[in-house]
């Protein structure tokens, strides 16, 4: 009898042990179902490896001119200071001359060819995690490992370039305020230290701008990311290897959060601290209150006013420019709208279509041109009939009056007359001319949408033959 038992009970191990590998191995297989039905696009490697090395080319190129255009300024200001203490010229500025240079020279120093795991970077975290979990799945996904490796040195190499770009800048800031300590005793060099906060802040706001167009995914990278989240062994890796993982060291078994966290003040302590230093006394408590309150609005108010800064130090001592760091491209605005006007005795009921692109040369105004197609509409509801009445030229600005606010202006040309042949727009005569000045109200219609409603007047309605009405209403969308 026993000897059945122990049969039966080695027969009930042997069955759980075959399930409990069954089940160990069922992550690969659900992987690779996943990936099956949904594949991750082939142009994801390429992608990244392009984005990256775009990216990393830009912020080599401009944190070099920066630095050479320190290097210059710095070289101007110890020739000044040569001549009136050459002593101080020699202890300010060689060391930092030099200290400039061996930073240049650093932004052509080798690359690693290995991702690290985590980064300071939210969305470079990711995706060096992302590569990282790949490079074990090469052979499942199908990718080749020549793409899969270029990808993740491309990576790797903005990683480095972003992190040089984060001491430079830290460099910098400290760099001016011991310049500024240093010379304060000498007359003369106010606006070479302006010009070197300027180019400090400068060049942090643009590092910033390049972070923020990073996390821009384009079709095949968001797909990816789409895929790889419904994998489960991929959000294990990422608990165990992502930043936040690193911080509170989740990746180790044996981890002890509260230990990591030991010395932190609680809130209740906080509060028994400044019970013991004020006392009971409501008066003191409403005085500090009051206070709190004030720190509080004013915190804010930086915050709105200086929303990427993340050091005190970057403060500028100057009204900075928020355009300045953007590009071109970035700094062009697209739209369209469209204008109806009502028919009389010569022209039918028309619809203006227009199209139009502005550029943004300040953060509360912008100026640009467009381009309008005259459609006819017939003489009414009982006449409708579509037909060519036209074309026009636009030229606008606009500035931020309050708000949602805007007052917009401009001059067009406009060719009234029926169009039959191209020939037809080189005669000016058919031209006739718009002074136009109005208010508009911009609203959010989108992520990247907005609404243009526009309400102006036209000062030279009167003087055209024949004329037409001054008053225009005009409903549009900007990008």
């Amino acid at each position: 009898m026993s000897s059945w038992i122990i049969v039966s009970l080695l027969m009930i191990n042997l069955h759980v042990s075959v399930d409990s590998q069954r089940k160990d191995s069922s992550s690969p297989v659900q992987d690779s179902s996943i990936i099956k039905s949904s594949q991750l696009p082939a142009r994801y490697l390429s992608q990244v490896k392009q984005k990256s090395a775009r990216m990393e080319h830009q912020v080599s190129t401009h944190t070099d001119k920066v630095l050479s255009r320190l290097m210059k300024q710095e070289k101007k200001m110890k020739v000044r200071l040569w001549k009136v203490d050459s002593v101080a010229a020699m202890n300010i500025f060689s060391r930092s001359i030099d200290s400039l240079g061996n930073l240049r020279a650093g932004l052509k120093s080798k690359l690693p060819g290995k991702l690290p795991l985590g980064s300071a970077n939210g969305y470079l975290d990711t995706l060096s995690n992302s590569l990282n979990f790949l490079e074990g799945k090469g052979d499942l996904l199908g990718f080749p490992k020549g793409k899969l490796n270029d990808a993740t040195k491309s990576v790797a190499s903005l990683q480095d370039k972003l992190q040089q770009a984060d001491q430079i800048k830290a460099y910098i800031r400290q760099h001016k305020k011991e310049l500024k300590e240093q010379l304060s005793k000498y007359t003369g060099f106010s606006k070479d230290l302006m010009k070197i906060n300027k180019e400090a802040y400068y060049y942090g706001q643009q590092v910033s701008e390049y972070k923020a167009v990073l996390k821009d995914k384009k079709k095949a990278e968001a797909k990816a990311m789409e895929v790889l989240k419904k994998m489960p062994e991929y959000n294990d890796f990422l608990r165990k290897h992502s930043q936040i993982a690193s911080l509170f060291n989740l990746g180790n078994a044996g981890s002890n959060v509260p230990q990591r966290l030991e010395g932190l003040q609680t809130r209740s302590q906080v509060e028994q601290l400044i019970q013991q230093r004020l006392g009971s006394d409501p008066v003191a408590r409403q005085a500090v209150g009051q206070q709190m309150e004030q720190a509080r609005a004013q915190l804010n108010d930086l915050k709105e006013k200086f929303p990427d800064l993340d050091n005190a130090g970057e403060m500028p001592d100057f009204k900075p420019n928020p355009m300045k760091t953007k590009s071109f491209l970035q700094r062009l605005e697209f739209g369209g709208n469209i204008q109806f006007q009502k028919s009389n005795r010569y022209f039918p009921t028309t619809s203006d279509i227009a199209g139009q692109v502005g550029y943004k040369f300040h953060k509360n105004g912008s100026a640009g041109i467009g381009a309008s197609y005259k459609l006819g509409l017939g003489s009414g509801w009982n006449h409708i009939a579509v037909s060519h009445q036209g074309v026009g030229l636009r030229s606008f600005a606009d500035w931020k009056l309050k708000g949602t606010f805007f007052v917009n202006g401009g001059f067009e040309q406009n060719h009234v007359s029926t169009i039959s042949r191209a020939g037809q727009l080189k005669d000016w005569s058919g031209w006739q001319g718009s002074a136009l000045l109005g208010v508009s109200k911009k609203y959010k219609a989108g992520p990247k949408l907005k609404g243009n409603i526009m309400l102006l007047y036209d000062f030279l309605a009167q003087r055209n033959t024949p004329a037409t009405s001054p008053v225009k209403l005009r409903l549009g969308y900007i990008w």
